[in-house]
C-alpha cells in the first residue's frame, strides 16, 4: 500500500505529538550541564527561545511533524514491508526495528557531518522513530479525517510536555538529577596537548611551561566590550592550576571556578584564565570572551 495524504498526514501528526516534549528535554539537559560561567545570558535566552517556540507552535510543528515522517517513518515501513516479504514477523515490529535502525543511520551521518556525539545521538533518534509508528498504528485504528487525526496528536502532546515538565521538576527537586559541577583536575591530568577551534593549540608540559599556537589570549585592553575580543598568539609561556579559582574574573575575587592560569612570554595578549569544564573523562578548557552578558566562549578539548 502507497503513503497517499491521509497516510502522510497521520504519520506526520504522530511525529509532532512528540517534539514538545523532545525539544523540552534538549533545553533542561543543556540547563543542568556547563553554563560556561553565562547562566544568566543563556538562561534568558533559552526562556525566550522557548515561549517563542511555544506560540509559533501550532504553524511549526506540523512542518517539522512531517519532515521527521519523511525522513524516518515513511522509509521504514518501505523497508519494513520488504523486510516481512522475506522474513518472519509482524509488519509493525519490523517497522518499529527498521525506523530504530534508520535513527541510528542519522546519528552516523550527524557525527560524519557535523561531529555530533554518536552514543548520545544514536539512542534519541532511535528513540523518536519508536513512539510515532507505535502512535501510528493507534491513530489508524480510530480516527478519520483532520480532526480526527490533530486533535489527539494535541491532547499526546500537552500530555507529553507536562509529564516531561513535572518529572524534570520532580527529578531536580528530589536530587535524582544533580547539578552540573564541574571536574576536580590535577595539574597531572591537565598536562598535555589541548586543541581548538582554526588550529588553535595549548600544550601544557611538565615544570610548568606551556607552548601556544593561534592561541585566543585575552588582548591587550581590558575593556570587554573593545574589539578585537580577543588576540590570537604564539609562542611560549608558563602555566599553573589554580583550583581555588582566585584568578577567576567571574568569581567573587578570592574564589571561583577552578581553571588554568596562562601567561606569556612575549607581549601578544595578557594573562589568560582557561576555566576547567567538561567531564573527569572528557576534560575541557574555556574562556569567554568579550561581553559577560553574550560572551565569545572559546573552548579547547585534550588530546
Amino acid at each position: 500500500m502507497g503513503w497517499g495524504n491521509a497516510r502522510l498526514n497521520e504519520a506526520a501528526a504522530v511525529c509532532a505529538a512528540q517534539l514538545p516534549a523532545t525539544g523540552l528535554i534538549w533545553w533542561i539537559g543543556n540547563l543542568l550541564g556547563d553554563d560556561y560561567a553565562y547562566a544568566g545570558a543563556y538562561g534568558a535566552l533559552a526562556v525566550f527561545a522557548l515561549a517563542c517556540l511555544l506560540v509559533a507552535a501550532p504553524l511549526i510543528l506540523p512542518v517539522l511533524g512531517l519532515a521527521h515522517a519523511m525522513a524516518q517513518i515513511v522509509p521504514a515501513e518501505a523497508l519494513a514491508r520488504l523486510a516481512v516479504r522475506r522474513a518472519r514477523g509482524p509488519l509493525w515490529a519490523w517497522h518499529v526495528l527498521c525506523a530504530a535502525g534508520l535513527g541510528v543511520g542519522w546519528a552516523a551521518l550527524a557525527g560524519l557531518l557535523w561531529d555530533w556525539p554518536f552514543t548520545v545521538t544514536a539512542p534519541l533518534l532511535a528513540a523518536l522513530g519508536v513512539l510515532p509508528v507505535l502512535g501510528l498504528g493507534w491513530l489508524r485504528r480510530r480516527t478519520r479525517g483532520f480532526w480526527g487525526v490533530w486533535l489527539p496528536s494535541l491532547f499526546a502532546s500537552v500530555g507529553l510536555f507536562l509529564l516531561v515538565f513535572l518529572g524534570g521538576v520532580l527529578a531536580t527537586t528530589t536530587g535524582i538529577v544533580e547539578e552540573y559541577e564541574p571536574p576536580a583536575l590535577s595539574a597531572g591530568q591537565l598536562t598535555g596537548v589541548w586543541r581548538g577551534d582554526e588550529g588553535a593549540v595549548l600544550t601544557l608540559g611538565t615544570g610548568g611551561r606551556a607552548e601556544l599556537t593561534d592561541l585566543p589570549t585575552e588582548p591587550g585592553s581590558a575593556d570587554p566590550y573593545a574589539e578585537p575580543l580577543f588576540a590570537v598568539c604564539d609562542g611560549t609561556g608558563t602555566w599553573l592550576l589554580d583550583d581555588k579559582g582566585a584568578h577567576d574574573p567571574y568569581g567573587d575575587g578570592s574564589e571561583g571556578r577552578a581553571g588554568v592560569v596562562v601567561r606569556l612570554d612575549g607581549e601578544c595578549g595578557r594573562e589568560t584564565y582557561w576555566r576547567i569544564g567538561g567531564t573527569e573523562s572528557e576534560p575541557e578548557l574555556f574562556v569567554p570572551f568579550g561581553d559577560p552578558d553574550a560572551p565569545d566562549v572559546r573552548i579547547l578539548t585534550q588530546d
